[in-house]
């Protein structure tokens, strides 16, 4: 008992002794010095184009602007060739069917080029695991033009598939 009576009092006075360990700090700690009212950017500054991206987008730009006249002779034949074909396997109906395939070899530039642009955004996320709003613009730009001429292709194209005799 007399043993049990002294360990007590020597625990007791290891708690209240000047060996015991500090309070923490009531201070403010470095996260809370950081306003909480702070904006944070919510859009990446946009850049510059990537020189080269830019060229090349131009080039297949340009590329599908260059065949649209050829595609519009194409068409024209197409469409003529087409409304005068005859019942299919005649000679009329292979003359539309041939036209009709010069015409789809013809808007392959079109796909081709919006297949490279689509190509070159797939690079630039593979190769640098991002695109710049920049270069996503210029990207859009790009696809959006070629787009506006892919359609109408696309749907005359259509048409004229139609048109002839099945």
């Amino acid at each position: 008992m007399r043993l049990l009576a002294v360990s007590a009092l020597l625990l007791l006075a290891s708690c209240t002794g000047p060996g015991a360990a500090p309070e923490p700090s009531l201070a403010p700690r470095p996260a809370e010095a950081i306003d909480p009212r702070v904006p944070i950017p919510s859009e990446i500054p946009p850049g510059t184009v990537d020189p080269a991206l830019a060229q090349r987008l131009e080039a297949l730009v340009a590329e599908v602007r260059a065949g649209a006249p050829a595609f519009d002779e194409r068409e024209a034949e197409a469409s003529r060739l087409a409304a005068s074909a005859g019942p299919e396997s005649s000679e009329g109906w292979i003359a539309g069917q041939q036209a009709l395939s010069r015409l789809v070899e013809q808007y392959g530039v079109t796909t081709r080029a919006a297949a490279n642009i689509d190509a070159l955004a797939s690079a630039q996320l593979e190769g640098q695991g991002w695109i710049s709003p920049a270069d996503q613009a210029a990207i859009t730009a790009a696809a959006s033009a070629v787009a506006a001429i892919s359609e109408p292709q696309a749907a005359s194209i259509a048409r004229i598939r139609e048109s002839l005799p099945r």
